[in-house]
């Protein structure tokens, strides 16, 4: 690590733990995000894989976020200095389901803070681990990957990326326009200004349209397999590749293994770019 960046590795240890209830809200809230027709959540019923990220939420005040609408940092998380934050990817093993109204309890680490030169400059890499209690028995356990960037050039155009398979065995084609965005920030309380201030992303950020959130992509993925398959996925394994932006549409994607254990699950944007690519397993 750059001796500038060094001491940014004091924060790895760090920890903090978090409480929150299962509510049946959130959840009936996403699922009419993802266009699902479910019946209404009743006191413990299973909440779906991926799903715990509804809970567990940052409110910061105001006066406490930053310009790109995340809260400062320099807390929990260490102070990097590049002002680009994105949701790179992570791993995560579902060893039993959260059930509406238990007691939730979130502990957290950072486990890693790397820092690498790309092609689009310095980077900086932080992992966190979560491990989610659900009355008081181990559901979750995650590594979530955090990469800090530098700011965006005048005219800097994005790398091409890599073409995606043109067909899959299940597939689903979504219009990510602003209201779902709106709808997956509200619900995570994300204030991210990629997801919902196109002037920002214009002008600050030099995309030509809002992000779709990564989370929301990977709990799509998690959703196809939900619409395909009966066996609950025990684990996913996910990396963020590409932008998709909400004036295209995306397709969200699976190719199942010969022997069903797992499935190749990926996004593609409109022009066929691999977006973000996984791997579900199940039990």
């Amino acid at each position: 690590m750059p001796d500038e960046l060094s001491h940014l590795r004091q924060w790895i240890g760090g920890k903090e733990t978090k409480t929150d209830v299962a509510t049946a809200w959130p959840v009936t809230a996403l699922a009419a995000t993802l266009d699902r027709r479910d019946p209404p959540p009743a006191a413990g019923d299973a909440i779906p894989p991926g799903w715990h990220w509804l809970y567990f939420l940052e409110a910061k005040p105001a006066a406490e976020l930053g310009p790109d609408g995340h809260p400062r940092r320099g807390e929990f998380l260490p102070p990097v200095p590049l002002p680009r934050r994105m949701w790179a990817g992570g791993r995560i093993e579902f060893r039993g389901a959260l059930k509406i109204g238990e007691a939730l309890q979130r502990d957290s680490e950072i486990v890693s803070v790397e820092a690498k030169r790309g092609k689009s400059g310095s980077l900086v890499f932080v992992t966190v681990r979560h491990t989610v209690r659900a009355s008081g028995a181990i559901a979750v356990i995650e590594e979530h990957d955090i990469v800090y960037r530098e700011a965006a050039k005048p005219g800097e155009a994005l790398p091409p990326g890599k073409m995606a398979p043109l067909s899959a065995p299940w597939r689903r084609e979504i219009v990510p326009d602003p209201v779902l965005l709106f709808r997956f920030s509200a619900l995570t309380f994300n204030g991210h200004r990629i997801h919902y201030d196109l002037d920002y992303c214009r002008n600050e950020e030099n995309y030509p349209g809002l992000i779709v959130h990564g989370p929301l992509q990977t709990i799509m993925m998690l959703d196809l397999c939900r619409r395909n398959e009966t066996r609950p996925v025990t684990g996913l394994d996910y990396r963020a590749l590409h932008p998709v932006f909400h004036q295209e549409r995306f397709t969200v994607n699976g190719e199942p293994a010969p022997d069903r254990s797992k499935v190749g699950l990926w996004t593609a944007n409109e022009a066929g770019t691999l977006a973000m690519a996984g791997t579900a397993y199940f039990g």
